[in-house]
């Protein structure tokens, strides 16, 4: 647990028959109440009975192709038709479409599609509250499920293998959890590694703000990791290095580049690169083309440039799923079929009402509202499937080495420790998270070839 002072899966829906109008009934024992919408009047007759994920998910698609056609009638219908059968306090599928919901109205806002909406706006509060997390709250935060848990203990355990022998490790952390990873390594370098090491951690100093956020500098945050492994009896040297995921974590690049040419190359000094869930953060989208992984391309760029460091291992674990299309209704699909999995989730860990439940959904609410709302370079969340993360570091100049029985067997103790439904699977080289059989998240190691 955390320390500080301490072949793709099948669709979701494969039972239902399509949503063939608004008041298509599927579940004859569920209703809904009705909800007034700004501007609109109250029906007369209960709008029919709603439930089923594929109905929810068509009316989406027909509300975004409305806003996309500029068709302000039939967007706002839609919306209003959404409005009252998906609850933000329903069950798991209506918590999803109604996260969807305030995505479209906040997309149709800024396009000007729905004039109706935008001056309901003023006097409506669709405002994503997110939370800023103490040390403490967001330690426990990400030990609640293995959504990051997965990613930080196949990634600790490759770490452990690939720096044995070293007298100093050099960590880059491009992390998506501030660090969140580091306390466990520190705890198992200074158990496993004869004689504790000298670690060297640097960090990109973010300057754009996703979920989820820290409420501490990183500067008392180095403070803090540095005195918990001086407590393990291991010295770390802990260094920010201001720098954004938009151009590629260029001044973090040049300040690595800028210390080998330095220092040169240690002989006894392993050089690690761990991303975690940040690398699809730099810009990409999908190309109208067949997909190629050329040169030009920001990502490819990134890791041409994290190869030229010669680094001892590259770790890479992220969300599997497309987020990059051009496309708004396919980003819809895409988002629609990968996001239900953490409202599912949840439902198992955190009651209705309690305060890390609205924190957990409002990061998933900020997630859909970026994938569906923004565009340009205010769309930052652009993730990408395992197997086009693999042809990418292939094509680089890398080679994955894969995970071992021990490496397995300590990443399935983690999941015993939550709740049923939690799976692993190797694909090739990589372990992958999975909840109920669908795909959540990779991890692949790295080295150079």
């Amino acid at each position: 647990m955390m320390q500080f002072t301490e072949t793709l899966p099948p669709p979701l829906h494969q039972t239902t028959k399509p949503c063939q109008n608004f008041a298509t009934s599927v579940n004859p024992n569920q209703t809904h109440r009705t909800r007034p919408w700004p501007g609109f009047p109250a029906p007369n007759k209960p709008l029919g009975t709603f439930g089923d994920a594929n109905c929810m998910e068509q009316l989406l698609v027909r509300c975004a192709n409305a806003i996309e056609t500029n068709d302000a009638t039939l967007s706002q219908q839609i919306l209003w038709v959404l409005n009252n059968i998906a609850p933000s306090d329903g069950d798991s599928n209506q918590r999803l479409t109604c996260g969807f919901l305030r995505a479209l109205i906040a997309r149709a806002a800024k396009t000007g599609t729905c004039k109706m909406l935008t001056a309901a706006l003023s006097n409506s509060n669709i405002t994503i509250q997110t939370h800023k997390f103490s040390i403490i709250e967001l330690a426990s935060f990400v030990d609640l499920t293995p959504w990051h848990r997965f990613g930080f203990t196949a990634a600790n355990a490759a770490i452990l293998e690939a720096v044995e022998g070293y007298s100093t490790v050099h960590i880059i952390d491009l992390s998506l959890t501030h660090c969140m990873q580091i306390p466990t390594l520190i705890d198992a370098m200074a158990g496993k590694l004869e004689g504790p090491p000298v670690v060297k951690l640097t960090i990109a100093g973010a300057t754009e703000d996703v979920p989820p956020m820290l409420d501490l500098s990183y500067e008392e945050l180095g403070i803090k990791l540095v005195n918990f492994a001086r407590s393990r009896n291991i010295i770390l040297e802990f260094t920010v290095i201001p720098s954004s995921s938009l151009d590629g974590f260029s001044s973090l690049i040049e300040h690595l580049k800028l210390q080998t040419l330095v220092h040169g190359n240690e002989t006894n000094e392993a050089l690690v690169i761990n991303c975690h869930m940040m690398l699809h953060y730099i810009p990409e989208e999908t190309p109208t083309t067949p997909f190629s992984f050329e040169d030009a391309t920001p990502r490819a760029l990134f890791l041409k440039q994290i190869r030229s460091l010669n680094p001892t291992l590259v770790v890479l674990a992220d969300e599997d799923a497309d987020f990059t299309s051009t496309n708004l209704v396919c980003r819809l699909r895409s988002a629609f079929n990968y996001l239900w999995i953490p409202y599912d989730i949840v439902d198992t860990f955190l009651p209705k009402g309690s305060k890390q439940r609205q924190w957990y959904e409002a990061d998933i609410c900020w997630k859909i509202e970026n994938v569906i709302a923004q565009e340009g370079s205010h769309r930052v969340e652009r993730l990408e499937p395992r197997s086009r993360w693999v042809h990418r570091m292939r094509n680089t100049g890398f080679r994955g080495v894969g995970f071992g029985e021990d490496m397995v067997a300590e990443v399935k103790g983690m999941l015993d420790e939550h709740a049923a439904g939690w799976g692993l699977k190797k694909e090739e080289d990589d372990l992958v998270l999975t909840w109920k059989g669908h795909n959540v998240v990779f991890a692949t190691a790295w080295v150079p070839t």
